[in-house]
């Protein structure tokens, strides 16, 4: 069997070292590193250059579609699979847009997930049957000058705005994020302003609710 080096990435512990002996147990494969969080994953994914990455959807710091769009921006052959115990149909727009090849759901894991791996190493897409079907319904149904209200409010964040989002909403202070984003802590809290009234929120607990509607952060 020909080798394989994948990168894993979850918040979890125990889920990380499940997945580990999951696709360590195919011939050849093995998992060169694993990142508790979606900024460290980039970080890794950068130094090591895995063959397939697989990224937890719902991450602190940086949730696995920033991730998955910051490994894109650096290597644009990154081939990404994305895993999460979501199904709706927003998260899986969501995880296209990023640029991932793949979806698998963590209750299906056991059963799909090599097969997944298989496919986006092969520069094939992934997609378990229940999510094939969402999209497919989705896609199929949509009507694309209804498409535009339903992304605007997140699509008016930049990347970096996203970021910023997602760690007010985890509680962290402007300069925590200042310090966590090498900005300064007045670069940190002109972009709180800028989000807040880009968004029309007069509080954070504002904010968090945005973040949870638009999977940048999980309930």
């Amino acid at each position: 069997m020909e080798s394989l080096r994948l990168l894993v990435a979850d918040d979890h512990e125990i889920v990380r070292k499940g997945l580990r002996s999951l696709l360590e147990a195919q011939p050849g494969w093995q998992v060169t590193a694993e990142a508790s969080d979606g900024r460290e994953a980039v970080e890794k994914a950068k130094e090591l250059r895995p063959d397939v990455t697989v990224l937890d959807i719902g991450m602190p710091s940086l949730n696995g579609l920033e991730a998955t769009r910051q490994m894109l921006k650096n290597d644009a052959r990154a081939k990404i699979l994305i895993l999460t115990m979501h199904e709706s149909d927003p998260i899986i727009r969501d995880v296209l847009d990023a640029g991932a090849r793949g979806y698998v759901l963590k209750t299906d894991a056991s059963r799909d997930l090599v097969t997944a791996v298989n496919a986006v190493r092969s520069n094939k897409t992934f997609f378990t049957a229940k999510v094939a079907q969402m999209v497919l319904d989705g896609y199929l149904d949509q009507n694309p000058k209804k498409e535009k209200p339903t992304e605007s409010p997140k699509m008016r964040l930049t990347p970096r705005q996203r970021e910023i989002v997602q760690l007010l909403a985890e509680g962290k202070s402007s300069k925590e994020v200042a310090v966590q984003l090498g900005l300064s802590v007045k670069t940190a809290e002109t972009h709180r302003a800028n989000i807040m009234r880009r968004l029309d929120c007069h509080s954070v607990s504002e904010l968090v609710r945005y973040a949870v509607r638009n999977n940048i952060i999980e309930a």
